[in-house]
This record gives C-alpha cells, structure tokens and sequence, in this order.
C-alpha cells in the first residue's frame, strides 16, 4: 500500500464528567490507546449532574496537563460540554472521528442519561455530528475497579471504528455492571428503561439555626420490560443504548395534528 492510499489515523477526542483526575477517565484513555490519535480534554474539577450546561456570561481557561503520559490534554474550567465545543474550536480545529466520555463513576442508566455530564458531552458531539459515546460504570467508589469496563470500551469503539458510519448522529449510552469481569454475560443492545428517582429533600439546620436542604432519594425501576438497561446490567450484562437529542414526541405529534384543530 503506497503512503498516499494509506488510511489516516482517526483522532479520538476523550472528555468526562468526574474531572481531569479521575479514575474513570484514565482508564478510558488507556483503553482508547493505539485505536487513534487520542487528546483529552476535560473539566478541571468534579461537574457530575451539570447535564448540558454550557457557561455564559463567564471566561474559560484551557491548561495543558500530562496526567496522561505521551497523550496531549487539557483541563478546562468549564462544564462537559464546554470542554467539547472548545476542543474541536481551538485544539483540534477541526471535528474530531469519535468523541468518548467517561468512564463516569457511577451508572448512567435510565433517567440519569438527562441529567449526565458524561452522556451531556456525548451528545454535544452527536450535535455536531461527530459519532460518540458515553461510558458509566455503576460503581461510585474513587477505587472502583475499572479493569472491565476498559476492556468492554476498547471493543465497542473497535466495532464502532471499523464500521462504516450508521448515523451521523450516532450516540451510545454504554453502561457496565459492578462485578468481576468473569461475571459478565457480554454486551445486551437494550433500550432505556422508565426508571426514576423517587426524591424528597431532607431538612436540616446548620450551627447557626438556618434551614437548609440534602437531596436524598430511592432509585425505582417502574419498567417490567427484559430488552431495558436496568434489566441487562442486573442480570451482568453490559448495556448499549442508543441515543438521540431529538426530543420530539412523534405518536403525540400525530394525535395532536388529528384531534387539535386551530
């Protein structure tokens, strides 16, 4: 094969939630390693639950780190999705092959997929049309083992790199269960579960007597369904949901054009 017909290397953009530092993120770049030119750009501090904030009215600050040895990234002091809007407009300079987020500390199934930082970034560049994919290992632990999630991240991004391109949109929604890799069944295409938090706010007093408010919560899964994300990751199974920022509800659409008249 001449130099000229040779296939270019894909640039790989690696983005989180839980910040530059963490855990989770390391083991995504590992895990991305050697598939791409990999750069990383991600928040300069914990902004879990930010979903697709983006910052206005105040500066950003990129820093070059080498948290990551032989790989070039950033911190940024914004959210998720600022870290990728501003690294396809002033890293990259241009779109990058795939964006991956995560590995996020904590499950992303379900309803957590709207208030994600991790699956926030991941459809900012599914916006852009830059195929991307979030990764959530339902662990919270700062020690979580995430040897199997690496290795399940390296698989579906190889499947996804050697395949010709499905959607120009395309975003994954890609969940790992919290067991010893020997213990996982494989890899389940699943849709998302109607699953939510029953919440309330407990009230407490500071040592000055002032109220103030701890969101607690009970996670409850109302969906009886066997092709869900809940149901996968409970019975050991890795989850893949495809996902979309198209919020239209097309069957009410309908119904509203047939029964609404104006």
């Amino acid at each position: 094969m001449s130099k000229t017909s040779k296939k270019k290397e894909p640039v790989i953009l690696v983005t989180n939630d839980d910040g530059i530092n963490a855990p989770g993120i390391r083991a995504l770049v590992e895990a991305v390693k050697g598939l791409g030119k990999v750069v990383v750009v991600a928040p300069d501090k914990p902004q879990s639950g930010m979903g697709h904030a983006i910052t206005i009215g105040q500066l950003l600050r990129l820093q070059k780190s080498n948290v990551f040895e032989g790989v070039e990234a950033y911190s940024c002091s914004g959210t998720p999705v600022d870290c990728v809007k501003i690294a396809v407009d002033k890293i990259l300079h241009r779109k990058p092959d795939l964006c991956v987020s995560g590995v996020n500390h904590g499950a992303n199934h379900s309803i957590n997929v709207i208030y994600s930082g991790t699956m926030s970034a991941a459809l900012e560049a599914s916006i852009e049309s830059i195929p991307s994919i979030g990764f959530s290992l339902l662990d919270l632990s700062i020690d979580a083992d995430f040897s199997a999630a690496g290795k399940y991240a390296r698989v579906i991004v190889q499947k996804l790199l050697s395949g010709k391109s499905l959607d120009k949109h395309l975003c994954l929604n890609v969940n790992i269960p919290a067991v010893q890799e020997k213990l996982i069944k494989g890899i389940k295409i699943c849709r998302q579960a109607y699953a939510k938090y029953e919440e309330e706010f407990d009230e407490r007093k500071d040592p000055h007597g002032k109220k103030y408010y701890w969101l607690t919560g009970e996670f409850v899964n109302f969906d009886k369904g066997k092709d869900t994300d809940v149901w996968a990751l409970k019975n050991n199974y890795v989850s893949v949901v495809p996902v979309q920022f198209d919020l239209t509800n097309y069957k009410l659409k309908q119904q509203l054009e047939t029964k609404w008249k104006f």
